[in-house]
Parts: structure tokens; sequence; C-alpha cells
């Protein structure tokens, strides 16, 4: 005997996506140099907040209505821009041991990305074209930030691909 009164978990995939997307699309404003880099402390809220917290939330929702791949892309990636937010905001405060972070230690952590990134892509091969597009631009630019820690027009590039 099912219970009829079980309400139905609601397809959480536009708050991650979109969260992911706004995220995304004004951090690469700054990449791309169309706005001073010194506007990033503007960007880091709605990173922490819409691309981080709304997303990792969406991911554990996931987790309730049973999609791994939403589960594991969502909450990886809102912990990314929780983790960058913080970062940015304690490089701006002029904390010890987070202004001094060399571009290889960027870089690292941005390949690192692009490689958990690349294995998503191959698991979004089953999913919807789109989604696979967006997971395929994604290791791109994080394999051009990483690169345009060391060459700042790949920097830019990466601003104008993200």
């Amino acid at each position: 005997m099912s219970d009829t009164n079980t309400p139905q978990l609601a397809n959480v995939g536009a708050l991650g996506l979109g969260g992911f997307a706004l995220s995304t699309f004004i951090l690469n404003i700054v990449n791309a140099g169309w706005v001073d880099a010194k506007t990033i402390g503007i960007v880091m809220p709605v990173a922490m907040f819409y691309g981080g917290l709304a997303q990792f939330m969406a991911g554990m929702w996931d987790v309730r209505r049973g999609d791994t791949f939403g589960a594991t892309c969502f909450s990886s990636f809102g912990a990314f821009w929780m983790g960058l937010a913080v970062f940015f905001f304690l490089r701006l405060a002029g904390v010890a041991g987070f202004v001094d972070v060399t571009p290889a230690g960027v870089a690292v952590v941005m390949i690192a990305w692009g490689i958990f990134t690349f294995y998503a892509t191959i698991a979004s091969l089953k999913l919807a074209k789109a989604v696979t597009w967006v997971f395929i631009t994604l290791t791109i630019l994080f394999f051009l930030l990483a690169i345009g820690e060391f060459v700042p027009v790949v920097h830019t590039i990466a601003g104008y691909e993200g």
C-alpha cells in the first residue's frame, strides 16, 4: 500500500544551475577585464550565497531525490564557490597566508577542479547535450584559469570563455 499523501520533491536543477551560471557570469566579467578587478568584493557575496550556499543546498536536495549526478555536482560546485568566496574575503582583508598565495598555488587548485569537471563531463554524456556542453566549457575554463595565473592574456581569454 502506498501513501498518496507523500509530497513530490521538486527538481532543484534550476536553482543549482542558476546559482552556478550567475556566479560564473559575474566573476568572468571581472576576469575578462570589463570591470576593475577591485570589484571582486561585490562578486563574492553572490558567489558565497547563490553560487555557494544555494547550489550546495540544491545538491543536498538532489541527494533526497536520488539524483547522484546532481547531488555530486551541485554540492561540489557549491562548496567550490563558498571556498572561493572565503579565500577572496580573507585575501581582501589582508589575512596572513592568503595575501601571499602564489600563482602556482591557485593554478594547482584550478587544475584539480578542471580534472574533477572533466570526470563530471564524462558522467554528463548520458544527460541532455546542453548539460554536457556546460561541463565541456567549464573544464576548458578551469584549465584556462590555471594557465592564466602565469599568462595574463590567457586569464582574460578565460573570462570571455567562461
